[in-house]
């Protein structure tokens, strides 16, 4: 009922340090949406950030709402914004913020929910603008292109204050001519204003501006911040009801330079840059008078170039420090004791795969030497839990490979024993999701038993030993493969299901006349046009993986 979800927006609000609430007069109200839970999108610092400029501007008024399932009861408007109650339909933009391709399941529904019209086209002056960003759509916003009026390509501390100068220059203007203003700014994508071909075989065969025009951008070039210091990034509400509640969190840096050939945050964020660690201190005493824990955020946290100092500098001030996941190149005595005395008692390491010979492939450059001087450090530091993230199914990958998996692990578990190290170990083991704007983009992914199988020798393997292992789905990230890569059709698949199953999203896949083969298991030759190629994220379309280099801050800002 409605009634209990405007209950439980208000219990949420009793919660929370930071909210800001504003009076709608004279501004511009922007539904900013999560499409999942409070607790997910509240963990969010990028949802956060955006949150923070909107509402620091005085011509907006910025509120949240999130997809909370449980709490639908499948009549009427039921997604509500947190701080006023408000539904969707009465705001003048609805901007979603994507970090998750399974999250497109939830536009679709939170878009009904709100009875706003699912594709722009069929959208006029009585309906919201619906907008949306985040690392997903900057990699391929193709999927769910037609759901939007326009699409952020790029951080949000630039483009944010643009789209609000030109929706506040746009009172007056018609849906039409507010797009084309909106077109206009760097970074912004409107679906609406560009054009698809495919080829007989169903592949892309020509994506531009409609009539060849020449006044909107071809590609649409990824922007980004210059200087971390200008936007002074970190927790702007604060609330118990999230996985990170009892921490105060820090922007550190962004980007990062390892060039792993599988990671879209590795690469949709460069060019590498880090915060001072004089802000990134002041931002801690700012935070310290909320939460004694302060975490610091970033691609490649452990990575920043004074991270020796920088714990010692937050330890100084009283702060409990918390990271969460350590590069295994860059763990420190310094870094170990600071979070030891924070009291952390579970240490998260990614190899990602098991054999040195699969690392150096994917440019995971870590060498068995390397870890195990980890592995000696932790035993040292008395560290209580240790969880292990490794991915089945990459490029190349051998059986030999997966088996190393299980011998590296089962290494690791008799050194800590030998040290007499009371350490339980835990393994993360996820798919490989080939994903657009990275080296891998046109690598295949591995068909669903083919992972289960891998799956199951890993925990064959482990399991006797005590060592636990969690996995996602073989069957949800196959969907998510499809999505990652996907073409401007599957909106019409995501429109046509009538519940978020797997066994729908099959069906309407089908009935669209298309498959998971076709996006997933067929090779991509260099020459293909790839769907994501109306975007410009810094990674050539027809650049084979092996030869990648990370791009440099120059390069990008040429394009």
């Amino acid at each position: 009922m409605i009634w209990e979800i405007k209950a439980e927006a208000r219990r949420k609000l009793t919660r929370e340090q930071g909210t800001i609430v504003k009076d709608w007069g004279g501004r511009i109200p922007v539904a900013l949406v999560y499409a999942n839970k409070y607790n997910v999108g509240m963990s969010n610092l990028g949802f956060q950030t955006v949150y923070g400029i909107l509402n620091a501007d005085d011509r907006t008024v910025c509120e949240r709402a999130f997809w909370d399932g449980q709490l639908m009861d499948g009549s009427g408007n039921a997604v509500l914004s947190i701080e006023s109650q408000r539904e969707l339909s009465e705001f003048a933009v609805v901007a979603f913020s994507l970090t998750f391709e399974l999250d497109y399941f939830n536009v679709v529904a939170i878009l009904r929910q709100a009875k706003i019209p699912l594709l722009a086209s069929e959208r006029d002056e009585r309906h919201p603008i619906v907008i949306a960003g985040g690392p997903c759509v900057i990699g391929n916003p193709e999927p769910i292109a037609p759901f939007f009026d326009a699409l952020a390509i790029g951080e949000g501390e630039v483009i944010a204050p643009q789209l609000v100068d030109a929706l506040s220059q746009g009172a007056d203007l018609s849906r039409g001519d507010l797009l084309e203003k909106l077109a206009n700014i760097p970074g912004v994508y409107v679906p609406s204003l560009y054009e698809v071909d495919y080829n007989a075989d169903g592949t892309v065969a020509r994506i531009a501006p409609k009539g060849g025009r020449r006044d909107i951008a071809f590609p649409v070039v990824r922007q980004h911040v210059r200087s971390l210091d200008e936007f002074p990034v970190r927790s702007v509400v604060l609330t118990p009801d999230t996985e990170l509640g009892d921490m105060f969190l820090i922007e550190i840096s962004r980007g990062c330079s390892r060039g792993c050939q599988f990671c879209l945050a590795g690469f949709v964020f460069l060019p590498v840059r880090e915060r001072s660690l004089e802000q990134i201190v002041d931002l801690a005493r700012e935070g310290l008078r909320f939460r004694k824990r302060i975490g610091l955020v970033g691609a490649a946290t452990t990575d920043y170039s004074r991270m020796s100092e920088l714990v010692t500098r937050l330890r100084e001030i009283g702060a409990q420090v918390a990271i969460s996941s350590l590069r295994l190149d860059s763990i420190s005595d310094d870094l170990l004791k600071a979070l030891v005395e924070s009291g952390t008692k579970t240490i998260t390491l990614a190899p990602e795969a098991g054999s040195e010979r699969m690392r150096k492939l994917i440019k995971k450059r870590i060498s068995e030497e390397q870890i195990f001087r980890a592995v000696d450090m932790l035993a040292k530091w008395k560290i209580s839990r240790l969880k292990l993230y490794y991915m089945i199914g990459l490029p190349r990958e051998t059986i030999e490979d997966v088996e190393a998996i299980v011998k590296l692990t089962l290494e690791m578990k008799e050194r800590l024993e030998q040290k007499r190290a009371k350490v339980s170990i835990g393994l993360n083991v996820s798919p490989f999701v080939p994903k657009a704007q990275t080296p891998f983009q046109r690598e295949s992914m591995m068909t669903v038993p083919e992972i289960e199988d891998r799956v199951r020798r890993v925990k064959r393997g482990l399991l006797p030993h005590k060592v636990q292992v969690r996995t996602e789905s073989a069957e949800w990230s196959e969907a998510q493969g499809v999505l990652a890569r996907g073409d401007r059709r599957l909106a019409g698949v995501l429109a046509a299901m009538e519940r978020n199953t797997l066994s729908e999203w099959r069906r309407a896949l089908a009935e669209a006349g298309l498959s998971a083969d076709f996006y997933l298991r067929r090779p991509r030759p260099a020459d293909e046009v790839l769907p994501w190629s109306v975007v410009r994220s810094g990674v050539r379309p027809g650049m084979p993986a092996l030869e990648f280099r990370p791009i440099k801050s120059r390069a990008l800002a040429q394009e």
